[in-house]
């Protein structure tokens, strides 16, 4: 258990400055949220009036990069590689 009378590690402002206002940190739930809707976002594009195949292999090919890595950032999220 942490209690308030344990020192916390303080966070040099001149190495990170948004430190000096309050708040520091990411997004990661809301970044791999956006991600996912990229990525449904493309394969959406794969509905549409265009004849050739050449467009649906580029987007095919887009989407898929995308979706291997976001599933590759989750799983170095959960291996010894994470960011302390």
């Amino acid at each position: 258990m942490s209690s308030s009378s344990e020192p916390r590690p303080a966070v040099d402002t001149h190495d990170e400055p948004s430190a000096a206002w309050g708040w520091h940190g990411t997004f990661p739930k809301g970044i791999r949220i956006a991600g996912w809707l990229s990525v449904l976002a493309t394969f959406s594009l794969l509905i549409g009036n265009h004849h050739g195949r050449t467009e649906d292999l580029y987007i095919v090919a887009f989407g898929g990069g995308m979706a291997i890595l976001l599933i590759w950032e989750q799983v170095r999220s959960r291996t010894s590689w994470r960011r302390k």
